[in-house]
């Protein structure tokens, strides 16, 4: 690995660092009364309810709805339900329907606490009356692949459901819910973190307050502050990866062709359009491959793109390395294949980290020297 590759890795580490899961929730609880009953849904859901049970002391009803294989470290005695992402899968209809079940047994006089990380759209749903599994995963993947950003496929994604964009807590009979959530969306809205499955109902009979544990600018801000204490020049530090992952390629490209000493860190979520069968990749993954043909020939350089949540689309890996040396025969016919995951896979530049405990969209990071 290069110098700059090092350094990228270091200034992405620190961003993510500074929005764990269990840290960030513990931060938020401040001065949030002591709950009758936690539920936490999301990739992020196992840290963010070990922070509350310290917080609060075990014995309280917990649940956590997260995804296959981030369940590790789930506080003892809390109930667990695993599920897929990014397409649902049985695991969360079945993780929905308990989750409204939870809710709405709620006694009259609890305070429900109800943490909320990115990937709870999947995770957890009871679809509409009517509606079946193979439905609800057609669809899934239909918004998936058809370039939308988040706040386009969430609206649609509420529209099949049953305890989406406020319905899960209108149905809690108690006297008080406080949702913390740590956001992945552009904008930070209750109303679109996980479909609004946190978001306060309209008319609510309950007190319901509502803040933002975790979010992309907290991750940027630390990243900043990492590239600075290593003595490096900061040239961007700006949320503005969005729009199809063409144009998020081009305007790093643009960035980055000066060839100034530096650091740049960018943060947002970018669209892809898929291909009928698409091969091996997620959307970091093909940014980053997109960019090294925008640097192509580029030295001491290297950028570093990758998912907060270390996952990228349907793979294991949270994203990719390229340099100016990477762009090469068999690169454009990977992204034309939507395979952008086999070629960096190919030139060892999958850069995988396992789950992180949090998710505030992506982050990319460059290293001039």
């Amino acid at each position: 690995m290069s110098r700059a590759a090092g350094l990228s890795e270091r200034i992405w580490r620190a961003g993510v660092a500074a929005v764990e899961g269990e840290a960030a929730t513990a931060a938020a609880l401040g001065d949030v009364a002591l709950p009758g009953r936690i539920a936490a849904v999301g990739k992020a859901a196992v840290p963010m309810l070990r922070a509350a049970l310290a917080r609060f002391g075990p014995g309280i009803p917990a649940l956590a709805v997260t995804k296959h294989g981030h369940a590790a470290g789930a506080p003892a005695g809390a109930e667990v339900i695993e599920a897929a992402h990014p397409v649902p899968d049985a695991g969360s209809l079945a993780a929905g329907r308990r989750l409204h079940g939870f809710v709405a047994g709620a006694l009259p006089d609890d305070h429900l606490l109800l943490l909320v990380s990115g990937g709870a759209s999947a995770l957890a749903e009871w679809p509409e009356e009517g509606l079946t599994l193979d439905e609800v995963v057609a669809e899934n993947r239909r918004l998936l692949a058809a370039g939308l950003d988040i706040h386009a496929m969430n609206a649609r994604r509420k529209q099949l459901s049953r305890i989406k964009g406020g319905r899960l807590l209108a149905s809690f009979p108690g006297r008080a819910a406080t949702v913390l959530a740590i956001s992945d969306v552009r904008g930070d809205s209750l109303a679109v973190i996980g479909s609004g499955i946190g978001q306060c109902p309209a008319g609510a009979r309950f007190a319901c307050s509502e803040r933002i544990a975790a979010s992309n600018a907290i991750a940027r801000a630390a990243a900043a502050a990492e590239a600075r204490a290593l003595g490096l020049d900061l040239l961007t530090q700006e949320e503005s990866l969005y729009g199809d992952v063409s144009e998020a390629a081009a305007r790093i490209g643009r960035a980055l062709k000066p060839g100034r000493p530096g650091a740049h860190v960018w943060g947002g979520e970018p669209t892809v359009v898929l291909p009928e069968m698409p091969g091996r990749g997620g959307r970091n993954q093909d940014l980053a491959l997109r960019t090294a043909r925008e640097i192509a020939g580029m030295g001491d350089l290297a950028l570093l793109v990758a998912g907060t949540d270390g996952t990228d689309g349907p793979t294991d890996a949270a994203g990719g390395r390229v340099d100016g040396a990477l762009w090469g025969p068999g690169a454009a016919d990977a992204l034309a294949r939507a395979d952008s995951g086999s070629f960096l896979d190919a030139h060892g530049r999958l850069f995988t980290t396992g789950p992180t405990g949090t998710n505030v969209m992506d982050l990319a990071v460059a290293v001039q020297l």
